[in-house]
């Protein structure tokens, strides 16, 4: 392991704790790594810090101990190829390390001393001149819309629960557009889909087996059903670890697709703009200590 790191953490993110902070600095030293502390409370500041770690290295540590979201901001401001990232659970649902199978601080902090590490596939939205990198997931349609849905208010007050709250407001203003996903020669009309690089959704869920983040390619559920009945009956499925499966599911493999129409569209639970967008597997973006 190199003997500096940059430590990025956000303070108001969800499990968060002084102390937490302090643990990480202090086992970071015992081990002959020296922190660079950054303090960040916006995304904007988070992929600033990143890319002053890149500027500074040629090939920096940077250790994030933060939410996904700040995870994914710091994802942004990476030069490709360039840097090795370092996750550590400090916030609320903490998909990208459970996906890791990084279940604790303590876990994190082993992995990073053992310092194994792998090349990361990530995902590009493009839209007009705009791109965004995302780790785990883009959705269309129904998840896209309710991640839009979330009050920044009823996400501080009740963390996760505030996606449910968006959803009974989603399910209650229900409409039936569809859209179509394209990829090569395979058009496909559905009602949402979502593009995973990651298996799993909100970190516990096994949604789309065989997806990996270390493999440039995506996996493409696309969901055509219209009505609220139809995707209830989606569920068995993915409650017994089998994925979205099942009638009017459509699942394939794609390194570059484009979402048409006009439906909100998330990427690690964050919502970022409307389709159309192009999306496109970026191999060997940033290597992940695993």
């Amino acid at each position: 392991m190199p003997g500096t790191c940059t430590v990025i953490t956000n303070p108001l993110s969800g499990s968060f704790t002084p102390q937490k902070l302090s643990g990480v600095l202090d086992f970071l030293v015992s081990h002959g790594i020296i922190p660079d502390l950054q303090h960040v409370s916006t995304p904007e500041s988070a992929v600033r810090c990143a890319q002053a770690a890149c500027r500074s290295q040629q090939n920096p540590l940077i250790i994030v101990g933060a939410g996904d979201g700040t995870i994914n901001a710091v994802v942004n401001g990476l030069t490709p190829g360039t840097a090795t990232l370092a996750v550590i659970p400090f916030g609320t649902s903490n998909v990208l390390c459970r996906e890791l199978g990084i279940m604790s601080p303590e876990a994190a902090l082993e992995k990073i001393a053992a310092g194994m590490s792998r090349n990361l596939c990530v995902g590009s939205i493009e839209k007009d001149e705009t791109r965004h990198t995302f780790l785990l997931m883009a959705g269309v349609g129904l998840d896209g819309s309710v991640v839009k849905g979330v009050k920044t208010r009823e996400k501080r007050l009740f963390k996760k629960g505030a996606y449910f709250l968006s959803a009974l407001r989603v399910l209650q203003s229900w409409e039936k557009s569809r859209f179509e996903v394209v990829s090569g020669s395979r058009v496909v009309e559905c009602h949402s889909v979502v593009v995973c690089n990651g298996a799993k959704y909100g970190g516990n869920i096994l949604f789309a087996p065989g997806a990996s983040l270390f493999e440039p390619e995506f996996q493409v559920v696309c969901i055509e059903h219209e009505t609220r009945l139809e995707y209830l009956k989606t569920l068995p499925s993915l409650l017994a670890g089998r994925g979205l499966k099942g009638s009017g599911i459509i699942t394939f493999p794609a390194r570059e697709l484009e979402i048409r129409g006009t439906k909100p569209l998330q990427a690690d639970g964050d919502y970022y703009f409307d389709a159309p967008v192009h999306i496109r597997a970026i191999p060997d973006f940033m290597k992940i200590i695993i």
